[in-house]
């Protein structure tokens, strides 16, 4: 089905991957992971066909659906249905398309030609699942989240979160013979990852799927390909059974790496010993660099823990007690309102968390309040002394063809050593400065939004879903480093460990645009809302 030989990988002029092997067979679900930015995502765009290896063969039998970190439909396809575009995983958006044309020609001309014209049609159409093929796309979209009312809608009406999920509904419904899923849970709430792992635990053919969703990785998967200074590793089992047998071999090379180099320095300092005493010992010195060198050359590798991840954002600005007030804020994109009549306030050092279902106007509301988009009724004021850093979920402010460190002077007149040290906070070291932003993992794209607000020395700041794509350990210390700021702060999220870390003190319920004061019973509302 899939098979990857002797796979090299190059992202930027640096090499992610030598030497990579694996097969992925009918029943296999295989989890890829690795920290932010050891190519992960790069793998899954050459697997897919997307990018080419800088060396090795990649082999593909059958059907392949990929869906990366961040889907999007094609612009040619904004003006059809969200039901029709799940429906274009099989062609069936096509089939019906014709059907219905057909369908109008022969009530004005019902003629042998074109009733004829319209059974071919319609056998076509059925012969391709067409009839059982829409109820399966709205169970797919149900299941993903998306509301009933909504699959008919036009593409460009929904919003981001929803785009997204009729982009993986396509995918599950092509049905294909290999799944390559990028972090797949993004986005989603626990409803929605629920049934997602269902789904992906009773798919008959192959499945590779990038994941910090430990949830997922455990409950959906038997194998695991760990990615780590260019190469990989293979371990049979869950995440669980992985990480165990990971602390096991860390230790075992750890151990055997200990005993060379002990084993090592003895036969140094030996033939150290015997160069400078009689002409046969110096013989034997040489015999014993000889074994040195064998030894060194058979020498087991010990990767270092990288440095343990701590993230701070500088003291903010001051700004006066009124920091946001919004009044009768309203929008829609050509169809029925996303929300109207929201108001709120938010007083320096707040905290709200922006609460609600897919498609109830989140990201819209924190689009406007970022002045990336405009209300189409009400408004809203910044108060004195405010400075606003906003993150946006799908990372339109990162421009692919410029580098991270252009970046990070959009947002500062500091030099760039000061640029440096932030994106080193944040994991991004050395050369990466210097690349184009563009071919960041997703991780490192989050990573470096994060970089750019501290850079910016906001006091108010923005943020939707801003620990999607991050590994474990990066999320837990931006959580740490949010809660420990006094600055204020508007945020959505679906992450309940964030929300707990972050503890907000009010909430803001979409659409209605409720205010309420925050309560811990909520938290058990985050990942579903």
């Amino acid at each position: 089905m899939l098979q990857a030989s002797e796979l090299a990988i190059e992202v930027a002029g640096r090499t992610v991957l030598s030497g990579g092997s694996f097969q992925l067979r009918d029943g296999d679900k295989v989890g890829l992971v690795g920290r932010n930015g050891v190519g992960k995502t790069s793998l899954l765009r050459v697997l897919a066909g997307e990018a080419q290896p800088a060396g090795g063969v990649v082999l593909r039998r059958g059907t392949l659906g990929y869906v990366p970190q961040d889907p999007r439909p094609d612009r040619r396809a904004i003006d059809a249905s969200a039901l029709d575009r799940i429906l274009s995983g099989r062609g069936i958006d096509a089939a019906a398309h014709r059907l219905e044309e057909l369908r109008k020609v022969l009530e004005l001309d019902p003629s042998e030609h074109n009733v004829l014209l319209y059974s071919q049609a319609e056998e076509a159409y059925r012969n391709a699942g067409g009839y059982s093929g829409e109820s399966d796309a709205r169970r797919i979209a149900a299941g993903l989240g998306v509301d009933a009312e909504r699959i008919d809608l036009p593409l460009r009406v929904l919003s981001g979160g929803e785009r997204r999920r009729i982009e993986l509904g396509r995918v599950l419904f092509a049905d294909a013979t290999v799944l390559l899923l990028d972090e797949p849970t993004n986005h989603l709430d626990k409803e929605a990852k629920e049934w997602l792992m269902g789904f992906l635990r009773g798919h008959r053919g192959g499945l590779l799927v990038v994941s910090h969703d430990l949830d997922l990785l455990d409950t959906a998967i038997t194998r695991v390909l760990h990615l780590e200074s260019q190469r990989l590793t293979e371990y049979r089992g869950t995440y669980s059974k992985y990480l165990g047998a990971r602390r096991r071999d860390e230790a075992r090379l750890a151990a055997t790496a200990i005993r060379q180099e002990a084993e090592i320095k003895r036969l140094q300092t030996l033939a150290d010993v015997m160069r400078r005493q009689t002409q046969t010992r110096a013989r034997t010195a040489k015999s014993l660099d000889k074994r040195v060198e064998r030894l060194r050359g058979r020498q087991v590798e010990v990767q270092r823990r990288g440095p343990k991840v701590a993230f701070r954002f500088p003291p903010p600005p001051h700004s006066g007690r009124i920091v946001l007030q919004a009044r009768g804020l309203a929008k829609s994109y050509g169809g029925p309102a996303v929300f109207t009549d929201v108001d709120f306030e938010l007083q320096r050092a707040e905290r709200l968390l922006v609460m609600g279902y897919n498609g109830a106007g989140k990201s819209s509301l924190l689009r406007i309040l970022a002045g990336k988009t405009s209300t189409d009724a009400g408004g809203f004021r910044l108060g004195a002394g405010v400075s606003l850093g906003y993150y946006a979920q799908e990372h339109e402010g990162i421009e692919r063809g410029r580098s991270v460190l252009d970046h990070m002077r959009d947002m500062t007149d500091a030099d760039d050593r000061v640029h440096r040290q932030v994106l080193g906070m944040f994991g991004i070291h050395g050369d990466k400065a210097f690349q184009d932003a563009g071919t960041l993992s997703g991780g490192e794209k989050t990573k470096l939004a994060l970089a750019q607000i501290v850079a910016g020395s906001h006091n108010l700041l923005i943020l939707d879903e801003p620990t999607n794509n991050l590994d474990p350990p990066s999320r837990d210390a931006f959580a740490q480093a949010l809660a420990a700021w006094p600055g204020t702060v508007l945020a959505v999220s679906h992450d309940s460990d964030f929300v707990e870390a972050f503890n907000p003190g009010r909430v803001l319920l979409m659409p209605e645009g409720i205010n309420d004061f925050w309560d811990e019973e909520m938290l058990d509302l985050v990942s579903l809302a």
